[in-house]
């Protein structure tokens, strides 16, 4: 926190208006899952076969110049150089978030060293059925948990990380809050799913309204057993309590192809320098805001929690909105009312499954 603070303090200080918050460092899209929501992994063969060489991550961290690096992918863990790489960031003293669907979690841990610089961050989508039929594969939740408990017990920083789409039940969702503070895990990010273009199953992306609903069912009247790695001003935005617009420069892509213009979703074409990227990209036309059909109903953490943290660090009612956030748990009765309402597209889940996995066959069970 004391590092971000003072960062965004520096930047303020100094007049810099678009600054980094959080690198995206694809190393590679190769993945061992096809989730029906991604659309990272639909490329052709020979690009799922290329990578970032280690000096190519870090010469775009420097370059970059962010305190936070997350490492997406793809998995990350299907890199063969992944330890050079996160050993290289973690001596520059960058917190590194490796975002990891843990199937090969437990097999590789040895192969790192515990340190306050490093997290590992678990794809987790909710509870066993839900998250294994979103991964298209069965059984991928018990081995993600068994990661997931030895990297805990090995002395690991690890969070989970969930992106929710439309029938999503929040009873389901606050029973996995419970199920992942019990094993010991730091905290709990999370997100409504994005529209990628290239992702399989386009049918249970939701709209605003339909976010804002979810989320304030799921994160009102919160146990205080819950802990969540992210702004709460962000979590207010979800919930529907903050107006925020989208920081599209906060979270920089870094890829194979180079920096993708403009953010870590949308795919405008890429830059050759991060320079290039921040002075050419025309960012007037990316956001709610700006009426790009693309950017409509987006809500991604990505986008908008960098708008909430430079919110949080730069005045002192943010701050005290940011604090105040971490103790708060949000009665509202309307939401707790919600909650014994039926799941509204809760059958669709199995059909979603279904249609997705069977996209060229790629389901695994």
């Amino acid at each position: 926190m004391w590092t971000v603070a003072t960062y965004v303090l520096k930047n303020r200080l100094a007049g810099n208006k678009r600054y980094p918050l959080v690198l995206m460092l694809e190393p590679l899209f190769r993945c061992n899952l096809a989730c029906a929501g991604c659309g990272k992994v639909q490329y052709p063969a020979h690009i799922l076969k290329k990578q970032l060489t280690p000096e190519e991550c870090f010469a775009a961290v420097e370059e970059c110049g962010a305190p936070m690096v997350s490492l997406p992918g793809g998995e990350p863990l299907l890199h063969p150089q992944i330890v050079e790489i996160v050993n290289g960031l973690v001596a520059r003293k960058k917190y590194v978030y490796l975002c990891t669907n843990a199937l090969k979690l437990k097999e590789r841990l040895h192969e790192f060293t515990p340190s306050k610089y490093l997290t590992f961050s678990v794809h987790l989508d909710g509870q066993r059925e839900h998250h294994d039929f979103s991964v298209c594969k069965e059984g991928g939740y018990d081995i993600a948990i068994e990661g997931i408990k030895e990297a805990v017990k090995g002395g690991f920083r690890v969070t989970t990380n969930a992106t929710f789409f439309d029938g999503t039940d929040p009873n389901s969702v606050r029973g996995f809050f419970d199920e992942v503070m019990d094993m010991g895990v730091e905290g709990i990010v999370l997100s409504p799913g994005y529209s990628y273009d290239k992702a399989p199953d386009q049918s249970h992306f939701m709209g605003r309204a339909r976010v804002r609903r979810l989320f304030r069912t799921i994160l009102s009247n919160r146990k205080p057993t819950w802990k969540f790695n992210m702004s709460p001003l962000f979590l207010e935005f979800l919930m529907g309590d903050r107006k925020y617009e989208c920081t599209p420069w906060g979270s920089p892509a870094f890829n194979i192809f180079g920096w993708q213009r403009p953010c870590y979703l949308l795919q405008d074409g890429y830059t050759s320098s991060y320079k290039e990227l921040l002075e050419t990209t025309k960012w007037e036309e990316y956001g709610a805001a700006s009426g790009n059909p693309k950017c409509a109903n987006c809500m991604v953490s990505c986008g908008y929690e960098p708008t909430a943290v430079m919110d949080g660090f730069g005045s002192l009612k943010g701050f005290w909105g940011m604090v105040r956030g971490n103790f708060r748990k949000y009665p509202d009765a309307a939401a707790l009312k919600a909650l014994d309402e039926p799941a509204a597209h809760e059958p669709a889940l199995a059909q979603t499954e279904k249609a997705a996995c069977g996209v060229g066959g790629s389901c695994e069970s």
